[in-house]
């Protein structure tokens, strides 16, 4: 019998990050990337739910009741739910950097107040079960690393303010681990600024698959490398035993995973900073075993299930139009996604 959680996600961003600028790629809207997600099967298994990104078209950080309402009714219409959403907090949305002067932090703030009151309001509206409201620091790692100290103390203490507003709204935050992010940009520095925020339950860990693979490699942090330089990608157990160093470190913060494929290199977007390369489940150059490797994040160092993640989410940023538009991409996605509940979720 096929387990009947973590609950299976798609995330609707992919539509929007890295799309719409001059030089990029038209923007999918909500709707199509909505209906990719319901029509898709695999064996009579289809997807929970989708999460989301609260950003126009989308979904407008400034939605109305009426206008949640609408996406409420338009998702439980394709028997899905809201799970996740992304408060978008960077400068260009009108946030600001968790360790900018005082306008931009509150800029900061401001948003994460806004992602909070939709997250909530979705709860209230019946159509958002469980779910994060997710952020990362808006800051560069080459700004970061002017002051590096000191612009960690000041994204904690930005960070412990969204907190504030995150406890007040009944929600929790995620800090999504990538290596654009200042002071997220690698492992050890991640645990150290979830270590100084100091909020465990209210601000934990967004773990995505092909971001924190990056990580062993040492992007934007070579002191903070585990796997040697010019890996084998063939030799398997040192892979695994990277991994496991990583995930030991981070496991016990992460509160919203991420399923997803890499090849190990870095790409952009539009006006999408560099980051890990989404690639598709069968993408011939991926380094992760998806099935094997997300264990090590839904599974204690003794193996045991963590039960920790009411849902999981596939995320598949700046894929090409064209493949989003193919019914065989969602349903070799829904595929990697059921593989990895078989093997790790629970009744």
């Amino acid at each position: 019998m096929s387990n009947a959680f973590p609950k299976l996600h798609n995330a609707t961003w992919p539509g929007v990050v890295g799309k719409g600028s001059p030089d990029g790629e038209p923007i999918i809207g909500i709707d199509e990337m909505i209906d990719f997600t319901s029509k898709a099967e695999v064996n009579g298994v289809k997807f929970d739910g989708i999460d989301v990104f609260l950003f126009a078209p989308h979904v407008d950080i400034d939605a109305s009741d009426d206008d949640l309402k609408k996406l409420v009714d338009k998702v439980k219409a394709k028997n899905l739910v809201v799970g996740s959403v992304v408060a978008p907090v960077w400068g260009p949305t009108g946030g600001g950097s968790a360790m900018g002067d005082e306008s931009e932090r509150k800029a900061f703030l401001t948003q994460v107040q806004k992602g909070c009151r939709i997250a909530k309001r979705l709860r209230e509206l019946g159509g958002r079960p469980y779910g994060i409201v997710r952020i990362d620091t808006a800051g560069s790692p080459g700004e970061w690393a002017k002051d590096p100290e000191g612009n960690q103390k000041k994204i904690a203490a930005t960070f412990r303010a969204a907190a504030d507003i995150a406890k007040d709204h009944g929600e929790r935050l995620a800090a999504e681990g990538e290596i654009c992010w200042a002071g997220m940009h690698s492992w050890k520095r991640m645990v150290q600024l979830l270590e100084l925020t100091d909020r465990p339950g209210i601000v934990g860990f967004q773990a995505d698959m092909a971001h924190t693979l990056l990580y062993t490699l040492g992007y934007n942090a070579p002191e903070d490398r585990i796997l040697p330089e010019n890996f084998d990608w063939n030799d398997t157990a040192t892979l695994d035993k990277a991994l496991a160093t990583l995930t030991a470190a981070l496991r016990p913060w992460t509160i919203d995973f991420h399923v997803a494929q890499n090849d190990a290199t870095v790409k952009g977007s539009g006006s999408h900073d560099k980051t890990g390369r989404h690639c598709l489940p069968k993408d011939p150059n991926g380094k992760l075993k998806i099935a094997h490797h997300a264990g090590f994040w839904l599974r204690d160092a003794d193996g045991t299930v963590t039960k920790k993640f009411q849902h999981i989410c596939w995320d598949g940023c700046m894929f090409p139009n064209e493949v989003m538009h193919k019914p065989q991409t969602w349903n070799d996605i829904l595929a990697a996604m059921i593989a990895v509940r078989d093997a790790h979720g629970w009744n």
